[in-house]
């Protein structure tokens, strides 16, 4: 038994035998999945990644042509054209290889940035469901049983929607 759920259940011990104590759980990950903002999220994400991976695929395309003229001409160009085009095509290798860790980078950085701005999303809607359901205690991780009457992740994913749906 975890430690937080032996807290819960001293805490549930020191409660007079009038006072109702209501607990509910949650699975954070079906909510989020599930939720309309995380969709979006994702939605988002992905026209973005798609646009500057449009740009890396032009700048790799233009060094496989750079690749294919020195392979087919390099024979009848001069030795310092041939320098100069094997320098434009490792410049130009480098700057793609930049242009593809930053685009990592702000991948990760902009995901990480959506998701906490979810999860905050979600922490307010959980605990506004437990004030409108006078429920005292939500648990989510680390739940080894709860009985379906116990989740109300259905209520917030729906309450969710209601949110992402307003203007």
């Amino acid at each position: 038994m975890t430690a937080s759920v032996a807290c819960v259940f001293l805490f549930v011990g020191t409660l007079s035998a009038e006072e109702s104590f209501r607990i509910a759980v949650i699975d954070p990950n079906r909510i989020v999945e599930e939720s309309p903002q995380y969709e979006a999220a994702r939605n988002l994400l992905s026209a973005e990644a798609q646009e500057r991976e449009a740009e890396l695929t032009s700048q790799q395309d233009d060094i496989a042509r750079l690749e294919t003229r020195l392979e087919r001409d390099g024979a009848l160009m001069r030795a310092d054209e041939v320098t100069r085009l094997r320098n434009d095509i490792r410049a130009r290798e480098r700057r793609l290889r930049y242009a593809q860790e930053e685009l990592q980078a702000d991948f990760a950085l902009r995901q990480s940035d959506l998701r906490t701005k979810l999860v905050q999303q979600v922490e307010e809607v959980v605990e506004q469901v437990a004030k409108d359901n006078g429920i005292d205690l939500i648990l989510s991780e680390g739940v080894v049983y709860s009985s379906a009457r116990a989740d109300i992740s259905d209520e917030v994913i729906s309450r969710l929607k209601e949110v992402f749906e307003k203007p």
